[in-house]
C-alpha cells in the first residue's frame, strides 16, 4: 500500500534524528572535556522506488524522466571533527597542548593509543601518565643528554634520583681595571702602593670548591705582577702560590699589551684529578688593537673580578620542564640543565578514521592509516603549561538541536498523518 511508504520513511527519520540528537547531546556533555573532538551526524537518502523508468526521445515524441518515490533516509556518516580547540594556559608542570594535527602517543595496558588530552602527571615510578594511568611515550636521552634517532618509543620516566656530575674548571676569564695612577707596590706589613686582590671559585673533578686568589701588584709604569694562590690545608693560615706572571699595558690607551700566562696546575688534596687552569686576562693589543676587553689600566680604582668560568659541583634534580619541541629537561641544584627525554607525536593521513575508545583515547582502524612518528615543532607544535580545550561550539550545537527537534517533530507528523490515511481506508468497509 502506498501509505506504507510514507509511514516507513517517517519511522526512519525518527530513528536517525534520534541518533543525531545523541551525537549533539554527547558533544554538549563534553563541552568542558580537555582535548575532546566534537562528533557530527550527516544523513543520506535511502532507496528510491521506481514507478516508471526514463524513456529516450524519438522522432515523434520527446523523452520522459524517471518517476521515483523515496523510501526514507539513513545515517550517512558519524564524523569526528578534528578542528583545533582553544589553548588555555594552566602553568601545570606537565600540561601540554598540541597545535596542529598531531596526537600524543600513550601506552595503555600494553597497547599504543592516541590522545589530544595533554593533562599529564607523574606516578610513583616517575612515569609521565594520563589521568587514567596510560604512560606517555617518547625517547629517553642518553647520559650525555642526546636523543637517539629512529622511531623506537618507550615510556618517559623521570628518575628523581638522577644527579648532574661535577665538572672540573678549565678556565677563568677576568675583567676589570688597574689604577694607572697608583704608586709602585711595596711589600709590608703594611702593604702600600698599587695592589688589589680577587677570588674565584673553581672546582676539581669531584666537585670540591677551591678558592683561587689572584693578587695584582704594580711594579713599574704600565707593568703589574700577579700571583695565584690557594689555601694550604696544612697549616690553613698560609697559602700556596700556584702561578705568577706579569701584565703590561699600552701607554696610549691602557689596553693589555702582553700577559697571556701558561696554564697553572692545582693538585687537590681531596683525591680528585690534578686541575689545569687557563687564566684569561684579555686579548693582547697585538692581535686586537684598540679593543678594550678583559683587564685594562686606566685612571680609576683598581678592581678585578672573575667574569665567567666553567666547572661546577655535582647537583641533584630540582625541577623538570618541557619545551615547545617536546624536550623534557631537568634543572639541577648546580644550575646545570640536561635533556632527559623527548615527547614524540603521531600524525595520520586520515585522522577521521581513528576509533574512539573512551577516556579521550583513539585507536587505529583500517581507514586511519599507520601513524608517522614525528618530533614536535614540524607540522605540530607543543604549548607547555597549557591544555587544549574541547572544540565544541555551543551555539552551533544548539542550532543543530533545534534542527534535529524540528526534523523529529515533522517526521512524527508524517507518521500520524499516514496513520490517518490508513484509518480512512479501513473505514471504507463500513
Amino acid at each position: 500500500m502506498a501509505f506504507l511508504r510514507s509511514l516507513f520513511a517517517g519511522v526512519s527519520a525518527l530513528r536517525n534524528h534520534q541518533t543525531m540528537m545523541d551525537v549533539i547531546g554527547n558533544n554538549i556533555a563534553n563541552v568542558n572535556t580537555t582535548g575532546f573532538k566534537a562528533g557530527r551526524a550527516t544523513f543520506s537518502e535511502l532507496y528510491a522506488q521506481t514507478l516508471r523508468g526514463a524513456s529516450r526521445p524519438t522522432n515523434l515524441t520527446g523523452g520522459t524522466n524517471p518517476m521515483q518515490v523515496g523510501l526514507g533516509m539513513s545515517i550517512n556518516t558519524l564524523d569526528t571533527q578534528f578542528m583545533q580547540g582553544n589553548v588555555e594556559q594552566t602553568n601545570g608542570d606537565y600540561d601540554l597542548a598540541i597545535s596542529g594535527p598531531g596526537f600524543f602517543i600513550v601506552n595503555a595496558g600494553g597497547q599504543s593509543m592516541y590522545t589530544r588530552d595533554g593533562k599529564f602527571t607523574l606516578d610513583a615510578d616517575g612515569s609521565i601518565v594520563t589521568g587514567g594511568g596510560a604512560r606517555l611515550q617518547g625517547k629517553m636521552a642518553d647520559a650525555n643528554g642526546v636523543i637517539p634517532s629512529g622511531t623506537t618509543l618507550e615510556d618517559i620516566v623521570i628518575n628523581g634520583d638522577i644527579k648532574s656530575p661535577a665538572r672540573a674548571t678549565t678556565y677563568v676569564n677576568y675583567s676589570g681595571n688597574l689604577d694607572s695612577s697608583a704608586d709602585i707596590y711595596a711589600a709590608g706589613p703594611p702593604e702600600t702602593g698599587g695592589f688589589t686582590k680577587t677570588t674565584a671559585s673553581v672546582y676539581d673533578s669531584l666537585g670540591n670548591r677551591i678558592a683561587l686568589e689572584l693578587k695584582f701588584m704594580k711594579t713599574a709604569a704600565n707593568t703589574w705582577d700577579w700571583t695565584a694562590s690557594v689555601p694550604d690545608p696544612a697549616p690553613a693560615t698560609t697559602s700556596t702560590v700556584v702561578g705568577n706572571g706579569t701584565l703590561t699595558f699600552n701607554s696610549g690607551d691602557g689596553t693589555l699589551q702582553s700577559g697571556s700566562p701558561s696554564p697553572i696546575t692545582l693538585t687537590p688534596t681531596t683525591g680528585a684529578d690534578p686541575l689545569t687552569l687557563e687564566l684569561r686576562f684579555g686579548t693582547p693589543s697585538a692581535t686586537a688593537p684598540g679593543v678594550f676587553s678583559g683587564i685594562t689600566q686606566t685612571s680609576g680604582d683598581s678592581s678585578v673580578t672573575p667574569r665567567d668560568y666553567d666547572g661546577y659541583t655535582s647537583g641533584t634534580l630540582k625541577n623538570v620542564s618541557v619545551d615547545a619541541t617536546g624536550k623534557v629537561s631537568g634543572t639541577f641544584t648546580n644550575s646545570t640543565v640536561q635533556v632527559l627525554a623527548q615527547v614524540m607525536l603521531a600524525e595520520f593521513n586520515n585522522s577521521g578514521g581513528l576509533m574512539r575508545m573512551g577516556n579521550n583515547m583513539f585507536t587505529l582502524s583500517g581507514n586511519s592509516g599507520t601513524p608517522a612518528i614525528v618530533e614536535p615543532g614540524e607540522a605540530s607544535e607543543l604549548s607547555p603549561g597549557a591544555l587544549e580545550q574541547s572544540n565544541v561550539d555551543l551555539a552551533d550545537e544548539f542550532t543543530k538541536m533545534i534542527t534535529a527537534q524540528r526534523g523529529f517533530q515533522a517526521s512524527a507528523r508524517v507518521i500520524t498523518t499516514s496513520d490517518e490515511f490508513l484509518q480512512e481506508v479501513v473505514n471504507l468497509k463500513r
